[in-house]
C-alpha cells in the first residue's frame, strides 16, 4: 500500500512539474532580435589630402595637395552625387640642356607648377564601396623658362583653363574614414606664348592624365 501511495505522489508531482514548466514557458516574454546596424551613409561635407603621378607625351612628374566636396545620398538609394573642388602644387616638368663642347650652355623648361579642378560625380555603393565616375572645369598654371649661360631669357607664366574626366573608387575603412584612387583625364586647353620674342607667338596646348590616391574625412 506503501508503494503505491508513493507512486502516485511521484506520479502527481511529475504531473504538476510538468504543468509549472509549461506555465513558465508561456509567460517567458518573446525577445525580439536585435536590429541590424543602419548602412553606411555618404551624405555630407568631406575634407582629404590627396597626391600622385601626372603625364602627357612630354612633361612627367608628381604632385599633393588637398580635397573639399559634399556628397547627396538618400536613405535606402545605392546612388550617390557630389561636388567636388581640389588643388595640388606640382611638379611636372620637362627639360631640355644645350651643350658647347662638353659644357651646359641653355636650358628650357616647361613645368605645371600646380593644377586643380571643380567637378561633379556621381557614383553607386556596394557595402562600404563607391564607384564613380566624374567630370567638370580643370586649370593650370604653366611656366615655359630658359636660360643661357645662367642668365633667364625667358620667364613665362600662363593659366589654363580647360575640362577633366575621370573614374574612381573610394572606401569607408573606418567611420568618417575614406580612402580612394582615382584616375582623370585633363584638357587644359592653349595659351600663347613667346609673343614678345617670335610675334605673334606660340599657341601650346596641355594635357595630362594622372592617378592618384586619397584619404578623405567625412562630417556626416
Amino acid at each position: 500500500m506503501k508503494n503505491l501511495l508513493l507512486a502516485t505522489v511521484a506520479l502527481a508531482a511529475v504531473g504538476m512539474a510538468t504543468q509549472a514548466s509549461a506555465a513558465d514557458l508561456a509567460a517567458r516574454p518573446y525577445t525580439k532580435a536585435p536590429a541590424m546596424a543602419p548602412g553606411i551613409n555618404w551624405s555630407g561635407f568631406y575634407v582629404g589630402v590627396m597626391g600622385g603621378y601626372a603625364w602627357n607625351d612630354d612633361l612627367t612628374g608628381g604632385f599633393g595637395g588637398g580635397t573639399v566636396g559634399y556628397n547627396w545620398q538618400a536613405p535606402g538609394s545605392q546612388w550617390v552625387w557630389g561636388l567636388e573642388v581640389d588643388a595640388a602644387g606640382a611638379d611636372v616638368k620637362e627639360s631640355a640642356t644645350a651643350f658647347f663642347g662638353g659644357i651646359p650652355v641653355a636650358t628650357a623648361e616647361d613645368k605645371i607648377r600646380a593644377f586643380g579642378s571643380v567637378t561633379g560625380r556621381v557614383g553607386v555603393t556596394t557595402g562600404a564601396a563607391l564607384f564613380y565616375a566624374k567630370g567638370g572645369y580643370a586649370w593650370a598654371d604653366n611656366r615655359l623658362s630658359a636660360t643661357v649661360l645662367g642668365a633667364t631669357v625667358i620667364d613665362e607664366s600662363k593659366v589654363h583653363s580647360g575640362w577633366t574626366v575621370g573614374v574612381g573608387g573610394e572606401y569607408m575603412f573606418a567611420p568618417n574614414w575614406s580612402a580612394k584612387v582615382e584616375y582623370m583625364y585633363a584638357d587644359y586647353g592653349s595659351e600663347r606664348y613667346l609673343a614678345t620674342l617670335v610675334p605673334p607667338g606660340v599657341d601650346l596646348g596641355l594635357t595630362t592624365h594622372s592617378v592618384k590616391g586619397g584619404i578623405n574625412y567625412h562630417f556626416n
